[in-house]
Order: C-alpha cells, then sequence, then structure tokens
C-alpha cells in the first residue's frame, strides 16, 4: 500500500490535515481515515480457477470474507467444501487476491457463478424477480424460535455494547459494523468494514468455517441501515432477528416478511421501530 503523510496504521490509515474552526482559524493535525482496497475473490475447482467477485473492503478477516459470501451467495454449503484458502496473485506480498479451493467432490454451479450478485441496491431488477433469485439459492424460511422471547430492554442496551466495542470505528469514524448477540444480550462476535455487506459477510464466514451455523435464537445487529442484500445473508445463516441502527429499506421489509424474520429499525435512544415479527419480542404495552 502507498504511505502518504504519517503512513499506515493496522486498519487505520493516519494523514496530515488542515483543520478550519468556525473563527477561520487554522491548525496542522493529523486524522485517522479507514482503510479501503480491492478484494478479487476466485474459486479454484477442478484443475482451474477463476474470479468471483471484486469488494470494496477493510484488509483482514479476508478468509472469512471469502468463506461468507460465498456461503451467502448460495455456492458454499459446508465448510467441509472447502480445501484450502490462501491469498495469491502476480506480486509477492499480494493481499488482495484470496482464493479458496474446493474440496474433491464439491460440486459448483457454473452458472451461480457468472450471474450478477446481488450485491448492490442498484441491480435492475424488480423486487418480485430479487425474493425468486434469493429462493433459487437456497434460502429456507427461517424456522420460528419457540418460547424464546427478546426482553426490549435488551434490544434498547445493543448500540451502546456495540458502541464500546467498535475499536476501529473510534479511531476512524468510517467503518460499518455487524454483530452477532444472542437473546440474552450477550456479544458473540463483532466485525468491521468499510463495506456493510463485507462486515455481514466476515460475521457469518466465521461462525460458518466454524460449524456453528445454523444461527438460531441470534441477533444480527447493524451499525447502519438494513438493505436488502443484509436481509438475503441472515436468512441464508438462518439468523431470526435483524436489528439495525437505520432505517430498513422497502424491500428488505418484504424479504423479512418472506421468510419469517423479525426486522427492527432506528433502534438508538432507547427506541425501536417493529416492522415484521413482533412475535420474537416480549410483550409490548398497547
Amino acid at each position: 500500500m502507498t504511505q502518504t503523510a504519517a503512513g499506515v496504521k493496522g486498519r487505520s490509515f493516519e494523514t496530515k490535515i488542515e483543520r478550519i474552526s468556525l473563527d477561520k482559524r487554522v491548525e496542522s493535525a493529523v486524522d485517522s481515515l479507514a482503510v479501503e482496497e480491492p478484494l478479487e475473490i476466485r474459486i479454484g475447482f477442478g484443475g482451474e480457477h477463476r474470479a468471483v467477485s471484486i469488494t470494496m473492503r477493510t484488509p483482514g478477516a479476508d478468509a472469512e470474507l471469502a468463506a461468507g459470501f460465498l456461503f451467502t451467495e448460495g455456492i458454499l454449503h459446508a465448510p467441509a467444501e472447502i480445501k484450502a484458502v490462501k491469498h495469491c496473485g502476480k506480486f509477492p506480498n499480494n493481499q488482495n487476491t484470496i482464493r479458496i479451493d474446493l474440496a474433491e467432490k464439491t460440486s459448483v454451479d457454473l452458472k451461480r457463478l457468472e450471474r450478477n450478485f446481488y450485491t448492490t441496491s442498484s441491480c435492475g431488477v424488480c423486487g418480485k424477480s430479487s425474493l425468486e433469485a434469493l429462493t433459487v439459492a437456497g434460502a429456507r424460511e427461517v424456522l420460528e424460535t419457540g418460547a424464546a422471547k427478546i426482553p426490549t430492554g435488551i434490544i434498547h442496551r445493543l448500540p451502546e455494547i456495540l458502541s464500546r466495542h467498535q475499536t476501529i470505528f473510534h479511531e476512524t469514524g468510517g467503518l460499518h459494523a455487524a454483530a452477532l448477540f444472542d437473546f440474552a444480550g450477550n456479544l458473540i462476535d463483532l466485525r468491521e468494514d468499510v463495506g456493510r455487506h463485507n462486515a455481514v459477510d466476515k460475521l457469518i464466514g466465521r461462525q460458518f468455517l466454524d460449524k456453528k451455523l445454523p444461527l438460531a435464537e441470534k441477533i444480527l445487529f447493524l451499525s447502519g441501515r438494513a438493505s436488502f442484500e443484509l436481509v438475503q445473508k441472515a436468512v441464508m445463516a438462518q439468523i431470526p432477528v435483524i436489528a439495525a441502527v437505520g432505517a430498513p429499506s422497502s424491500l428488505a421489509v418484504e424479504a423479512a416478511r418472506e421468510f419469517n424474520l423479525t426486522l427492527l429499525g432506528f433502534v438508538r435512544e432507547n427506541r425501536f421501530n417493529i416492522y415484521c415479527g413482533g412475535n420474537r419480542i416480549e410483550a409490548r404495552a398497547p
């Protein structure tokens, strides 16, 4: 990575700036920025390998990101399908290309490798087509959690818990976070990235590699808004509850209803909205 000014420090980038105040006073300072670099995800099978996706991400947890992406896109189904994961490329110490080699006898749907993944909100297809594509990817309705319900007080505490553990965000202010909680409000894991979908892929990818899927009676908490592609990833991992600091999109709500998820938005300042699946939240006052 090219270093300018103060240079790179871990997953943050320090650079010299001039800070202008209201009284037009100019101060020299050093600011920390979130590192953003491309990652090419490749898949190896049958003696060949091909590129599957390129995403802009914060370096770190690349194996989790690649595994999580391939799982949530319906290409991988179990950790046993992976033979090896390694960075590769034409240049020494290349950390921006990662390859997942598949185990023998692992079948790959080549048509799925050739399609345009729903990784942005500008995919150019209608909502109905998006929901149908999610079903084709192997998504299934999230099972009911039985008698287990989440007290509203726990939902209110999630933003503060997330904030305390967002170490890189506090340095840079430029990262999204995805966290996994149990229904008792215990933090299980957290990932940060410049891309909100990357943060979720890293989070789910770690659980996938650790053979902890499906993620029943878990909460996916998002530091930003809840979009369709993030609901898609939760459905694939069988996470029953999504809570977001920001608003959901219309298609996110449709998908959550279609696949029996609980979707909460505007979880901040001791309030939140229930968009669907209120049966998993402890009884509310009328």
